[in-house]
């Protein structure tokens, strides 16, 4: 049996910060509206940074904090919904800034989900004995998705990444993993990709309308808080523990507001719960590597400590990991 562990991590966002403030001037919000509502002052926003860019700063700093000569990893999982390229892949592009050769890299769209299903599948990777390290990326530049007109999304989402190196272990690192998915048939969070357009199709509608984030923001409120519940749960339950055996919980750096409606309906203190959006908005799937790599640098996380990562996203999609701290 083998079993993984976390090496090391890293994370990295753009230089440019933008606070509530600065957004006054752009659309009609305020900053006490965006933070009675969501808990976000500021966040980081491209000035002309990559998606690839700042994966690889992110990945660097997570390959030396772990100790591990990059050399030895033998595969790539980037999670995004905004890549550079739809081909080649983010991974594929990572893979080649590293110098690697002759290894399988690729990308996952699972929304803010992402950098859970990464390390899902990596682990299933390290524990079938296929592979012996892996590095596993979620990263974005949601800014250039974003319709800067609408207040209601514009607002919530900033820029970054965050990298994680997962390798063999004698120690159980990651315990346990669920995840799953329900297709959003009703359009509650999309991002349209390419639009048709050729010769023999005449399409009415102006492709810079179908390149935005949307989101219907009460009933993804409604979803989220019910599935984050529920995918803390699971995990308790199918590993015989409670709530009182968990040293932090890392989600989806979402909004204040549902993390502490989610904690209110588990009768845990908010404080349990790692929150950090307040200086980086919703950076979807680098949320929670940013999150964790955050806490690693406070010396907030201790070797012994038992986490749980949880998070949401488009598809829609959902996860959770119970996490065994062991460096």
């Amino acid at each position: 049996m083998f079993y993984s562990e976390i090496a090391g991590i890293g994370s990295c966002v753009p230089e440019k910060i933008v606070t509530n403030k600065e957004l006054e001037n752009i659309v009609n919000t305020s900053d006490q509206w965006i933070v009675d509502r969501t808990g976000i002052k500021e966040r980081r926003i491209s000035t002309g940074e990559k998606t690839y860019q700042i994966a690889l700063k992110a990945a660097k700093r997570a390959i030396r904090q772990s100790g591990i000569q990059s050399s030895k990893i033998d595969l790539i999982i980037l999670a995004t919904i905004t890549p550079d390229f739809f081909t080649p892949s983010t991974a594929c592009l990572i893979q080649a800034e590293l110098g690697l050769q002759d290894i399988p890299s690729f990308d996952i769209s699972a929304g803010c989900t992402g950098f859970i299903y990464g390390l899902e599948i990596a682990d299933k990777f390290i524990k079938s004995g296929q592979s012996k390290c892996i590095l596993i990326i979620g990263a974005e530049v949601l800014s250039k998705a974003l319709n800067w007109n609408d207040r209601n999304t514009c607002v919530l989402f900033g820029d970054g990444a965050g990298a994680a190196i997962l390798r063999r272990s004698k120690e159980e690192g990651i315990i346990s993993t669920y995840t799953g998915s329900q297709g959003d048939s009703n359009g509650f969070l999309t991002m349209p990709a390419v639009t048709l357009k050729n010769p023999f199709f005449k399409n009415e509608i102006s492709e810079d309308n179908h390149s935005y984030i949307f989101m219907n923001g009460k009933e993804i409120f409604k979803f989220a808080t019910h599935i984050m519940k529920r995918s803390i749960q699971v995990i308790l339950k199918d590993n015989k523990l409670t709530i009182g055996d968990i040293d932090y919980i890392i989600p989806h750096q979402a909004n204040y507001r549902i993390i502490n409606n989610v904690a209110k309906k588990l009768k845990v203190s908010p404080d349990k719960f790692y929150k950090n959006m307040e200086h980086f908005g919703n950076t979807s799937a680098a949320s929670i590597p940013l999150a964790l790599d955050e806490m690693v640098q406070k010396k907030i996380i201790r070797k012994g400590n038992r986490i749980i990562m949880v998070g949401f996203g488009g598809g829609l999609t959902w996860g959770s990991i119970l996490l065994n701290w062991t460096i």
